[in-house]
């Protein structure tokens, strides 16, 4: 057989386990992942590469419907990655979604599914918490419909049926040469990685409202010889209201989200750091076109 290589986009309503399943089988984690919907904004890429072949994950934000221009600019990098796919992976949570009524009759789904050639894998995630009937019945409905190629039942979480995922992507992936080298996971840099990892601490710390009306801007990334590696990052808020909240009484809150931050970075990185929140604050950032494309979030349409 000769070398493949490709793109795999994974899509799917929020909180279905698109990003647990880029990090089981990566074996690694780039993705963040936490209980909250919507945690994955970006279009995040997971390369995995054997001798064989190269497959080239694009971990997307949840299917939603957007109420704010940021969301618009989520669900334009879903779309943007279904249409750059060699293979759709389409992951529905079976414990939220039992009979796939949320995820198929979603006209964003449907755009989805409907719009892209390109060969569709159905993975029927969190089958740990479903029964073996409520599966079956699934799939048998789901292969009637003829828009996916094969239905897997998987467990992200556990990693069940992993190494079939990858499979049968192989199986639709097209002849090519290497796009990344061997030893590459991503294409972002380390500050990426860190202002996620920050993020995904935000997310796991803070209730209600205050995640989603959160962004992390790294400030100052400085790798010092013999020393600590500085980073300085800007917690960026909607609000002055939530400034209060995102400090905590004392400061307790943010030097808990510092710690866990740190932690979390070290653990990365593989080596020690020092670590400086800010807080700041940019009203209504989440719908300012200008701050948008400051952040990233970049209109896949016009670059």
């Amino acid at each position: 057989m000769r070398h493949k290589s490709g793109y795999a986009a994974i899509i799917g309503k929020p909180n279905a386990g698109k990003s647990t399943l880029l990090n089981a089988i990566l074996g690694e984690k780039i993705s963040i992942a936490t209980s909250k919907p919507q945690t994955t904004r970006k279009k995040i890429l997971g390369i995995h590469s054997t001798e064989d072949y190269q497959i080239i994950f694009l971990d997307t934000p949840g299917i939603m419907h957007p109420e704010y221009l940021l969301q618009n600019r989520m669900l334009e990098f879903v779309f943007q990655s279904a249409k750059d796919a060699d293979v759709i992976l389409f992951i529905l949570d079976i414990e939220a979604d039992p009979n796939g009524a949320k995820a198929f009759e979603d006209v964003n789904v449907q755009k989805v599914l409907n719009e892209n050639a390109a060969p569709k894998i159905l993975l029927i995630n969190k089958i740990d918490v479903s029964n073996q009937g409520i599966v079956e019945k699934l799939s048998a409905e789901v292969n009637a419909k003829g828009i996916f190629k094969k239905v897997l039942p998987i467990s992200a979480k556990n990693s069940v049926n992993i190494i079939s995922v990858v499979d049968s992507i192989l199986e639709f992936l097209p002849e090519h040469p290497k796009y990344y080298t061997d030893d590459q996971l991503s294409d972002e840099n380390e500050r990426f990685f860190v202002s996620e990892i920050i993020r995904e601490k935000v997310f796991e710390l803070y209730r209600e409202e205050i995640p989603y009306s959160t962004e992390v801007e790294i400030e100052e990334f400085a790798e010092r010889q013999g020393r600590k590696d500085y980073i300085r990052a800007a917690i960026i808020i909607e609000r002055e209201s939530q400034k209060p909240i995102i400090i905590g009484d004392k400061g307790s809150a943010i030097k808990k989200l510092g710690k866990n931050a740190r932690e979390a970075i070290e653990s990365f990185l593989q080596r020690e750091v020092f670590l400086e929140l800010f807080v700041k604050v940019k009203e209504k950032w989440r719908s300012n076109s200008n701050m948008l494309n400051r952040f990233g979030y970049k209109s896949e349409s016009n670059g």
